[in-house]
């Protein structure tokens, strides 16, 4: 099925936005998502590299503000 990648991005990373935490280390956020979008969301430079060992993903500040920003668009209680 084709579908717009950039929607499924955007859906993503406002669902990442539900689970993330930060310390010492930054912003994270757990990676049980699409791989196809976490690695789109890291071109897009909002996503450390999804790859490697770890169970969560590091979230740049932009995409940190991104994924508040659509969060609010898409489930706040004025959506």
């Amino acid at each position: 099925m084709a579908y717009n990648g950039d929607k499924v991005d955007d859906m993503v990373l406002a669902i990442l936005y539900l689970g993330m935490w930060q310390d010492r280390t930054g912003t994270h956020a757990w990676e049980r998502h699409d791989w196809g979008a976490l690695n789109r969301l890291y071109e897009k430079g909002y996503l450390g590299d999804p790859k490697g060992r770890a169970k969560s993903v590091i979230i740049t500040d932009e995409g940190r503000i991104k994924a508040e920003q659509l969060f609010q668009q898409l489930f706040g209680q004025g959506s």
